[in-house]
């Protein structure tokens, strides 16, 4: 067994193989231990603090492998974090004479905290560029039905007719607003240094003029935001990471909600592209994507509270509160990675049924309508009849299995009243088309 066999995702195939998976893996959060460690040194030689040569040096010795990661984990258990034992490899890699300079004046939770950081611009990379897919898609979907008319349903029953573009412009707008809270924070993502107790007096004690500008410094090596305070204790940017992932996860999850409903075999409106099959019945094709983001849905708002728990961090270094933000955050980065991909490919092959739409708009024999035939006959008939009338024909419509449109004609009150189209559920969606055009013009 090798150290990645213990990452593969066996039992996640929502992320499994994905982008994000390879971005957040144990490799992958190493390589990112060993870029915070190099660029610490690079700040400081930058900042007159250290050799040019120990930059070097630092530099090439955290590029090589020869860190495994399975050696570090079973070591980390000593110290509680996997820096300190990759500090030591790494001085005894850069060797004596610029050993000195690695992790010089840093704490362990400075470098774990950057490293999540790294991880989390990296691990995003993939998911944006999935949403923007997943947008692209739902946009089309949601012009080239602008106008196909299909039940409206609340509280699980027909309400009043809309249309398949509104709903899709519906989806894009969540994808729109997860890409656009997602953006934000990754662009606000920042390094952390601040020494054993958020005070840089290390890096004074090791001879800066101005302590305050290593930070900024750091950043900058890192391509992260600079901070303003050492934040060790203050986890503002992890919650907010938190946050922006609970919600992708939740708005992906209302497009695979709705997929799983109306692709149920007695609604069948849409279907995904290419369902999974049954290991017992051959004739099934599950939606397997959808079921996977639902999947990640489900899960994402339990790990961003584990985040959120741990802004309750005592002192000026907690035990306990950071050492519980790595798993899940990383599993947070990689169920939205996968639940991105998977809205992607879904919206992409999404088969669309719009004669089945306009079936069911009739399974209430015109009752959909009612709503607008109460205000139409209102001024005709006065408020308190015309739903007096409306409830009895409705009672008969279900009872006698009548369209609504044949008892309304048969209503002496209604007699010489042209009610046209007013029983059309098609000529009943309001300004969905507007709507939909509205949310179009968003990018």
């Amino acid at each position: 067994m090798t150290a990645a066999d213990d990452d593969t995702g066996l039992l996640a195939p929502g992320w499994a193989g994905s982008a994000a998976a390879s971005a957040t893996g144990d490799t992958a959060f190493l390589r990112a231990l060993l870029d915070a460690e190099a660029a610490l040194t690079r700040a400081q030689a930058a900042l007159g603090l250290a050799p040019a040569a120990a930059a070097t040096a630092v530099t090439e010795a955290a590029r090589g492998a020869r860190f495994d990661a399975r050696e570090l984990a079973g070591r980390a258990r000593a110290g509680g974090n996997p820096v300190i034992p990759l500090v030591a490899g790494l001085t005894e890699a850069v060797g004596e004479e610029h050993g000195p300079y690695v992790h010089r004046g840093a704490t362990s939770q400075d470098i774990m905290d950057t490293a999540m950081m790294l991880v989390a611009v990296r691990g995003l990379a993939p998911a944006l560029a999935d949403l923007e897919r997943a947008a692209r898609a739902l946009a089309g979907l949601a012009a080239a039905h602008r106008d196909t008319a299909m039940p409206g349903r609340t509280l699980t029953q027909h309400a009043v007719p809309t249309t398949f573009g509104l709903k899709a412009a519906g989806w894009r707008s969540l994808v729109l607003d997860a890409r656009d809270r997602l953006t934000a924070v990754r662009d606000a993502l920042p390094a952390q240094l601040g020494g054993a107790a958020g005070t840089l007096a290390a890096f004074g004690a090791y001879g800066a003029g101005d302590p305050l500008e290593l930070p900024g410094a750091y950043a900058r090596e890192l391509g992260l935001a600079e901070p303003v305070l050492p934040w060790h204790t203050l986890r503002t940017p992890v919650a907010d990471l938190a946050g922006a992932l609970a919600f992708t996860a939740g708005a992906l999850g209302k497009l695979a909600a709705d997929v799983l409903v109306l692709g149920r075999t007695e609604i069948a409106e849409v279907a995904e592209g290419s369902g999974g099959g049954s290991s017992a019945m051959p004739h099934k094709a599950n939606p397997v994507r959808a079921t996977l983001i639902a999947a990640a849905a489900r899960r994402a708002p339990q790990l961003a509270a584990v985040l959120y728990g741990s802004l309750t961090a005592e002192d000026e270094r907690p035990a306990g509160a950071w050492h519980a933000e790595w798993e899940p955050l990383r599993e947070l980065l990689r169920l939205v990675g996968g639940a991105a991909r998977g809205a992607a490919e879904l919206a992409e092959a999404l088969r669309v049924f719009p004669d089945r739409m306009r079936e069911h708009l009739g399974l209430t024999h015109g009752l959909v309508v009612s709503e607008r035939l109460s205000a139409e006959l209102a001024p005709v008939l006065g408020r308190a009849r015309a739903g007096e009338l409306l409830t009895a024909l409705a009672r008969r419509t279900w009872d006698e299995g009548r369209p609504l449109a044949e008892l309304l004609a048969a209503e002496p009150e209604l007699k010489g009243l042209d009610l046209g189209d007013l029983t059309d559920p098609a000529r009943y969606t309001g300004s969905a088309g507007a709507l939909t055009d509205r949310a179009l013009e968003r990018r």
